[in-house]
């Protein structure tokens, strides 16, 4: 394929669109909701009406508020005076039923339906990169990705870029990794693109498990093929010719869409050999996870792929240099990935110009607990915790106060209210004592037991050990039985010091990051909501 043939895809995908565009939310939220109906009755109350040569009804990915699902948004292009300008209405709470209304007020009727206020902070605070596509193209379908400019990038990179000119540009962004720790991309594909090897290869790890985290599922079942794009560009930097998404077996129609998205690019010639008449050649495979949390850790994933037990190995070496049956081995996230075409088309100082000094670009997070607005957000690094949780989360039901807000899954820790004007970037929150991890953001009111979170956590830990090493199968049992013990006011003043001691123990003894990160969310309520185990414990 060449460029043209690019361009002119995205052109007659263009002209076609029609004036009146209706997009229904099929992401998991939604269709769990039941928004297939919805998308099936508003398409035959178009038939009915006689508008099909008017109107495009599309299914599309997530809407981002997913607490007022399912959401479907009604896009028209102004005549007239307002001929040029386009209106758009967001419908929330959905039912089949209402589906002849949405379609009566394109011919003027009024509608009783609710419609979601675009101007609120949940929207107008977002900047989307890794979401721009989000509830505007349809997933199942390449021409709708082609329009926004999809693989455009790609195509620039392997026709007027070398690897080190990418690899530069992405080390310039200051794009970091979005799946944990925050190490900086660019750095990990430099070493990966020095290494040795004759076969090098790129992993895409979606094995998403944190409790109450849906990011990269929803990115996913979104854009696909904006994931399929940046896992290219990366393999062209480092030299790899072969890429593994890794992803949850409980997230099927991320892997239904992944499957058609990977099956489009082929049959266009956008994955597989020759990629745009170049000589870069690169396929991509998917790899079903089966619901270990352990196998989100790089070293334990790759055992999975290689058809053995998903446990985690010491290191070095680094997959970088020994990774995936031996060969060199890049691993970024699903969001990582999802940043490195937009990064290539803009370029690396539009990227850096965005977020705080050592934390670039934007993060997204899964928004959920106890708040009115749950849902997907994406906010440019440094936005304060206050700004997500009062503005855009809107606050607590019901009247109710904020007491904390727990970060980075079981491997962060809960951030207290009067932390809450703190920016919310790789650095701040790890001085915290919590960290971004991969987005999951829960929100938590006056009622919450913060015994109780820290025991809940843990026993997520304790489930989801491995058992391979001691301090992580035996400690993570352990600590779970003081904090229920703590929990039931039966313990002493002994057990807590026991309780701190231990946390110290496994956080430094363990193998891997499941482990060695088990004690913060202890960690961060002792430090934060001491009393409250205080309250618990006997003299």
């Amino acid at each position: 394929m060449e460029l043209t043939e690019l361009l002119e895809i995205s052109r007659q995908e263009r002209s076609q669109a029609k004036p009146v565009q209706i997009r229904c939310c099929t992401a998991a939220g939604c269709l769990s909701s039941n928004s297939q109906a919805v998308k099936q009755q508003l398409e035959a109350a178009v038939k009915a009406e006689g508008l099909e040569k008017e109107v495009q009804v599309s299914g599309v990915g997530c809407m981002r508020l997913c607490c007022q699902g399912p959401l479907v948004e009604v896009e028209k292009v102004g005549s007239g005076e307002s001929k040029g300008e386009t209106q758009e209405t967001l419908y929330e709470k959905v039912t089949p039923e209402d589906a002849t209304s949405i379609i009566g007020t394109l011919k003027g009727k009024e509608s009783h339906l609710s419609v979601v206020k675009l101007e609120q902070p949940f929207f107008t605070y977002q900047k989307p990169i890794v979401l721009e596509n989000s509830g505007k193209v349809d997933p199942e379908r390449i021409q709708s990705y082609i329009a926004t400019g999809g693989y455009q990038a790609l195509y620039h990179v392997l026709r007027e870029m070398t690897s080190a000119e990418v690899v530069d540009t992405v080390s310039r962004s200051g794009l970091r990794g979005r799946g944990g720790a925050g190490y900086p991309t660019g750095l990990k594909w430099a070493t990966v693109a020095k290494a040795k090897g004759q076969r090098k290869f790129v992993i895409c790890n979606a094995d998403e498990g944190d409790p109450g985290a849906f990011m990269d599922r929803s990115v996913l079942e979104s854009d696909p093929h904006r994931v399929l794009e940046g896992m290219a560009i990366a393999a062209y930097a480092v030299g790899a010719s072969q890429g593994y998404i890794y992803v949850r077996a409980e997230y099927p129609i991320a892997i239904k869409r992944l499957q058609t998205a990977i099956h489009q690019a082929q049959r266009l010639g956008l994955l597989g050999s020759q990629i745009f008449d170049s000589p870069f050649d690169f396929k991509i495979d998917i790899r079903i996870g089966a619901g270990a949390y352990v196998c989100g850790e790089e070293t334990a994933l790759m055992a999975s792929i290689e058809g053995k037990r998903g446990l985690p190995s010491p290191r070095p070496p680094y997959p970088a240099e020994s990774g995936l049956w031996g060969h060199p081995t890049l691993i970024n996230n699903v969001e990582t990935f999802a940043n490195i075409a937009p990064i290539i088309r803009k370029g690396a100082e539009w990227f850096a110009s965005v977020g705080t000094g050592k934390s670039k670009g934007t993060k997204v997070f899964a928004l959920a607990g106890k708040i009115r607005n749950t849902g997907l957000i994406e906010v440019p690094m440094g936005t304060s915790l206050r700004q997500i949780v009062e503005e855009m989360g809107g606050g607590i039901p019901d009247g109710g106060i904020a007491k904390a807000v727990q970060t980075g899954g079981p491997s962060g820790g809960c951030i207290p209210a009067s932390a809450f004007d703190t920016p919310v970037d790789y650095e701040s929150l790890t001085s915290l004592g919590s960290m971004m991890g991969s987005g999951g953001m829960i929100v938590m009111d006056q009622t919450t037991n913060m015994v109780d979170v820290a025991r809940f956590f843990m026993e997520f830990c304790m489930d989801e050990s491995c058992g391979k090493c001691i301090p992580c199968r035996v400690g993570t049992v352990q600590l779970h039985g003081l904090l229920t013990k703590i929990s039931e006011g039966k313990a002493s003043q002994a057990d807590l010091q026991l309780l701190e001691e231990l946390c110290d123990m496994v956080k430094h003894t363990s193998l891997c990051g499941l482990g060695q990160s088990a004690p913060n969310p202890v960690f961060s309520t002792l430090r934060y909501f001491r009393d409250e185990y205080l309250a618990l414990v006997r003299e």
